[in-house]
């Protein structure tokens, strides 16, 4: 079935076909374009070195650029670079980013710029539909080339390094793929490690935070409060664009509620939504514009240059706009979390809800008190996990390499926040269904009542004092189904 293949060209490659690719049952397939770009860079390199030297092919790499490789030497050279780079630390990454890390970089060759052989796109294909994974361990990289996980891959690929294939992570030999000694630093040059976790971290962030809406407006109803804060006028007065959109979303789901409010003006939960949640809904996009740009861009050093029949030594490698996105879209993360851990305040609280505190079954019950822990607890890991991993810096390699922008770090702190994220707007779900449980209500129709009527379909309906870890992992679960409910609100309205 066409919507089981993926095609990789080497320009058009998508944060979700990423993370379908590392996460789904699918087949890829290289398109003949991007063979065609792989096929006149490698041409063309071969003969740029015949004249002058290039960066890791006729030279050896960091403080040693200024050594030339000697032409006897030429094949071992490569082999010996990449067993010495072959040297990651610590626990292996999830399998699902390794694939993430094969389909960027099949990708990344496809758009050519990096001279190597051709036949390595048709190699990280059989690797991917055959679901071999090199061994990556989490610890060598900070932003300036995943070296030491390309390494590792370039050495399955050799036959010197087992792959692991398999649930059980079985080790086996893959078929022997041939990768030239002179292509080692073309193949590693990469940031195909790093930017393969953030398009999955982005692709589940920019979900989540279309499920938060969903949910904030499931609260909304439930505490009564005014949709005012939502009018059309308030955000053309004010009109940015996330704001915008995070108001649209919110009138379309509550389109069918016209409550008299409890209130006058609600808590900032509510009344601030718009503005909070907005910044988050833009740099959650922005995040995945950049990483999309450079998961389609020949980023290496050396580039080649087919058209100019020259190479050029450049800082491409250097994924500055890739860390500083994903730093940013972490603060604004924190900041829509935080609003979420306050609704669920208010979802506690009988002046809100009419129920007895903490939606007691009785009013001694304990009811959903321990939720706000568990999302505070979460809260304080995004907030921890939102600090900038671009205020590092380190000197590398005598000098030669003297800044690092650390957006592998913040990659990983991206994934992080997002997984406790999603914890903690699963506690705000359970509370928000239970409260309308309990008030015997529902909204009356439209997208609103739908998801409504999912997550109670969903969700265990007892009001007793009982554990509620099933319930949260549960509503967890539950949030990618809740996301259409924003991203396509006429499928909704069924």
């Amino acid at each position: 079935m066409e919507n089981s293949r993926i095609v990789i060209d080497g320009t058009a490659l998508t944060c979700a076909q990423i993370a379908r690719t590392a996460r789904e049952d699918v087949t890829v397939a290289i398109a003949p374009e991007g063979v065609e770009r792989a096929t006149a860079a490698w041409r063309t390199v071969r003969a740029v070195t015949e004249i002058q030297p290039v960066y890791g092919r006729t030279t050896g790499v960091g403080a040693n650029r200024v050594v030339d490789v000697e032409w006897e030497d030429a094949d071992a050279h490569g082999l010996r670079l990449l067993r010495s780079h072959a040297a990651g630390a610590g626990p292996l990454v999830a399998s699902e980013i390794v694939r993430a890390m094969l389909t960027v970089r099949l990708n990344q060759l496809a758009a050519g710029g990096s001279g190597v052989e051709p036949g390595a796109l048709a190699a990280l294909a059989d690797v991917l539909n055959l679901g071999l994974l090199p061994p990556v361990p989490v610890y060598g990289a900070i932003g300036t080339g995943d070296l030491t996980a390309l390494a590792s891959t370039a050495l399955c690929l050799l036959g010197e390094r087992a792959w692991l294939a398999g649930p059980d992570g079985a080790a086996e030999r893959g078929p022997g793929y041939t990768l030239r000694s002179a292509d080692a630093l073309a193949f590693i040059s990469s940031n195909a490690a790093t930017l393969g976790e953030a398009a999955l971290a982005l692709a589940d962030l920019r979900m989540l935070l279309r499920a938060s809406i969903v949910v904030a407006a499931l609260s909304h109803f439930a505490v009564r409060a005014s949709e005012e804060p939502y009018a059309s006028a308030v955000h053309e007065a004010c009109p940015h664009p996330g704001q915008q959109e995070a108001a649209a979303a919110m009138r379309t789901l509550l389109a069918f509620e016209k409550p008299t409010p409890a209130r006058i003006q609600d808590p900032y939960g509510y009344r601030a939504f718009p503005q909070v949640h907005g910044p988050a809904l833009e740099s959650a996009a922005y995040a995945e514009e950049v990483v999309t740009r450079e998961v389609n861009a020949a980023s290496e050093n050396p580039l080649v240059d087919v058209a100019g029949r020259t190479v050029w030594h450049n800082g491409n490698f250097h994924t500055a706009y890739v860390g500083l996105s994903l730093d940013a879209a972490r603060a604004a993360l924190f900041q829509t979390m935080a609003l979420a851990a306050a609704r669920l305040g208010t979802l506690a609280e009988p002046s809100f809800t009419g129920l007895y505190p903490f939606q007691g079954a009785t009013e001694a019950s304990s009811g959903i008190m321990i939720l706000e822990y568990v999302a505070h607890s979460c809260l304080a890991d995004v907030r921890r996990l939102a600090t900038p991993a671009a205020l590092g810096s380190a000197v590398l390699s005598r000098g030669v390499e003297e800044h690092a922008g650390f957006s592998t770090q913040s990659a990983r702190a991206t994934t992080d926040a997002v997984a406790a994220y999603r914890l903690g707007l699963g506690c705000e779900l359970v509370a928000a269904v239970r409260a309308l449980r309990m008030q015997g209500r529902t909204p009356s129709g439209g997208p609103l009542r739908a998801a409504c009527d999912l997550a109670t379909a969903v969700l265990d309906p007892r009001v007793e004092d009982r554990p509620l870890d099933t319930d949260i992992a549960a509503a967890a679960d539950l949030l990618p189904r809740l996301a259409v409910f924003t991203a396509n609100p006429a499928h909704c309205a069924r």
